[in-house]
């Protein structure tokens, strides 16, 4: 049995890091821990498939394309629809962010 809170097994922390819980052809779960990365001022992240994220500790704040900004805590959800061009604007340190995210194949 694992826990998702569980933050002992991951050793750098100089980067973000992503494990994955699951994957089928449809459906990958993973959990991903943040601890101040963000995504660069100028890039903009773009999923193929839906991804619905809740973040589980800490604090982050998402941007989108069309100029929307998500400050989020413990317990906030969304869904991010396939090809939404968006980036993390910051995350947290103390607490790290721990991300639960889901990538489902879009119906598109």
């Amino acid at each position: 049995m694992r826990n998702i809170f569980n933050t002992e097994c991951e050793i750098d922390f100089s980067k973000e890091v992503s494990i994955e819980l699951l994957k089928n052809n449809n459906c990958l779960i993973e959990k991903i821990i943040s601890t101040g990365q963000a995504t660069n001022e100028n890039e903009w992240l773009e999923e193929d498939k839906d991804e619905w994220v809740i973040l589980m500790q800490g604090d982050s704040e998402l941007e989108f394309f069309n100029g929307k900004k998500y400050k989020m805590k413990a317990g906030d959800y969304l869904l991010i629809s396939s090809n939404t061009k968006h980036r993390v604007v910051s995350t947290s340190t103390n607490p790290p962010c721990i991300w639960l995210a889901i990538h489902i194949k879009s119906n598109k």
